[in-house]
């Protein structure tokens, strides 16, 4: 049976969080084997507003998707997803091994909310690679040392040499996101991180590396989905920290700070390309197929990167999720 987020039956306002509610249904397994749960039906007594809460309890379909502004319904076929991935995986080792013949250094960055499908979308593309020539760089909070360092120093250690690939599971952008979030740092510093992050990533362009930067667009509704399967699951509840979770309540200032980040250092040098992740599936082909778009690789199948859906990925000034867009301190 479906477990049930926590809701308050007697709040009159949708929009109000869920206040002094039992947790009934997210108790169904044991607290001590599934910690999380109880961390996330807190969270989402103290700041889930009621309606979200009732779109999500509402669908049991995983396949379903529940985003307000998601263009599609359904996620797609299994069988048709598999189908199509392991043919761009093929092109993708036909582009690795051109890489290497021809001693290029290439990023690839990683960006989104908690559960917007980032490291799975990464699998996809390095499954069928050769790990002598492709690795992910997923670093973890800064040492006593880097803090002490230039903030881009522990990046730079990890940027490819020639004929190598790098996939940033998030990146410098940490700082743009959840540092300035959860107050990792103060506003002198984000303010020079949005100042330098544009001449850095110029510096890397013009040095040769080709970068790509993603951003990774989930609704709220399919984020707190997310949260709660994983929570219940013993093989992902890794993927979930308590900051994690502290982030359903701080939905809005995770929105403003994207915002700010997309303006300030979507540049021609390097631009941001926006994919809406509510359908993971659809998500990873199409961020594979954007990048071998732009590569000139040896081989290349062109007829299986034509089809690259604008609904889904686009510039930063073509792709929005409907309602998640800052202007003037109000949401659209």
């Amino acid at each position: 049976m479906k477990a049930k987020l926590p809701m308050n039956d007697k709040q009159p306002n949708s929009e109000a969080p869920n206040e002094n509610v039992e947790a009934k249904a997210l108790e169904a397994e044991p607290a001590v084997s599934f910690p999380m749960i109880g961390l996330i039906a807190d969270q989402i007594r103290k700041s889930v507003p009621r309606k979200l809460v009732e779109v999500v309890n509402s669908v049991s379909d995983k396949k379903q998707m529940i985003g307000s502004s998601y263009p599609y319904q359904r996620a797609i076929k299994k069988t048709d997803y598999e189908e199509e991935l392991e043919k761009l995986q093929i092109e993708l080792v036909k582009m690795q091994a051109w890489a290497t013949k021809n001693d290029e250094r290439i990023v690839l960055v990683f960006e989104g909310r908690d559960a917007a499908g980032k490291g799975g979308t990464i699998k996809r593309f390095t499954e069928k690679l050769n790990p002598r020539g492709a690795r992910i760089a997923a670093l973890a909070k800064p040492t006593d040392a880097e803090k002490g360092q230039w903030y881009f120093q522990r990046y730079v250690a990890q940027l490819p040499t020639y004929g190598e690939i790098v996939f940033f599971d998030r990146s410098w952008y940490n700082r743009a996101g959840v540092e300035r979030v959860m107050g990792f740092c103060d506003n002198r510093e984000y303010l020079e991180f949005m100042r330098q992050a544009p001449e850095f990533e110029r510096m890397l362009v013009r040095s040769g590396i080709r970068l790509f930067k993603f951003w990774f667009s989930v609704s709220r509704e399919e984020q707190l989905r997310r949260f709660m399967l994983r929570a219940k699951d013993p093989l992902k509840q890794w993927k979930l920290s308590p900051m994690d979770v502290e982030s359903l309540g701080r939905w809005d200032e995770y929105t403003e700070a994207k915002e700010s980040m997309i303006f300030y250092t979507d540049t021609a040098d390097a631009p941001w390309t926006i994919i809406r992740s509510d359908d993971k599936k659809r998500a990873r082909l199409n961020a594979i197929k954007h990048f071998l778009r732009t590569v000139s690789y040896d081989g290349k199948d062109e007829s299986l990167l034509d089809d690259l859906d604008s609904q889904i990925i686009g510039s930063a000034q073509d792709i929005y999720e409907t309602g998640e867009r800052v202007q003037d301190g109000k949401k659209d």
